[in-house]
């Protein structure tokens, strides 16, 4: 990664995609801060990792994808001011989250449960590691929203959603028999920031990251206009206590 890259990189980081950056925005929020043992369950590109390294966490990123692993490596150990000591990445299945050896004060995971077909099973295994009192910070498509609802009940395993995504009702049937207690809830994305993405991903898609960028630039300022808890949010978020 040439220096001129990498800047351009951290600068615009998280990318391009206006609900990561929405997500970045909002949900390190509801982090608890301090000295605190972090699992970011789902990693992707690092990004609510590194928020809650900022807030003092040792935090520990995990996904499937070995070139993301390395590339947050080598991008963070670079550009994040963060040594492997307080934000580290490693490749592993939620499913073998427990060869670990290790516990948690709070687990993040984001946009990730919904591709996961055993997610009552990955849920228990949340509870299993946290400690006595510790947090999960759960979001997830919304279920109900009309990019969202389409059906999607029992899907194959195979990378794409298991399912549409989740609402408050069915986190909370999911959540309480695995012994946890929900304590707060939010809605993230509303129709004008969806309206802005879908723009900016079509430019994208068609010509690149290079042409959707200015395009990018001009609707990210308008993204702060967001709030929480639009009429219909695009992902749901809740926090959830081990009882």
């Amino acid at each position: 990664m040439s220096w001129l890259k990498g800047w351009v990189k951290w600068l615009l980081f998280p990318g391009l995609d206006l609900h990561t950056h929405c997500r970045k925005r909002f949900l390190p929020r509801f982090f608890r801060a301090g000295p605190l043992e972090t699992l970011d369950a789902g990693c992707g590109n690092g990004a609510l990792s590194l928020e809650a390294c900022r807030k003092g966490n040792r935090v520990l990123g995990v996904t499937l994808d070995q070139d993301q692993i390395l590339r947050n490596r080598e991008f963070f150990t670079r550009w994040g001011g963060t040594g492997r000591e307080r934000l580290e990445f490693t490749v592993c299945n939620l499913y073998d989250l427990c060869r670990l050896g290790r516990k948690f004060d709070q687990i993040i995971c984001s946009e990730t449960l919904e591709h996961i077909a055993r997610d009552g099973e990955v849920v228990a295994i949340f509870h299993q590691l946290l400690n006595p009192g510790g947090v999960l910070h759960l979001c997830c498509p919304n279920a109900r929203h009309p990019e969202h609802n389409l059906g999607r009940v029992n899907g194959p395993e195979d990378g794409g959603h298991v399912r549409d995504g989740y609402t408050w009702e069915s986190y909370r049937a999911l959540l309480e028999p695995a012994g946890f207690r929900i304590e707060a809830q939010a809605g993230l994305g509303s129709s004008q920031l969806l309206a802005l993405d879908r723009f900016v991903r079509g430019i994208r898609g068609r010509f690149g990251e290079a042409a959707a960028l200015p395009l990018f630039l001009v609707a990210w300022p308008f993204t702060l206009l967001d709030r929480l808890n639009p009429p219909v949010p695009y992902s749901v978020y809740v926090q959830a206590i081990k009882a």
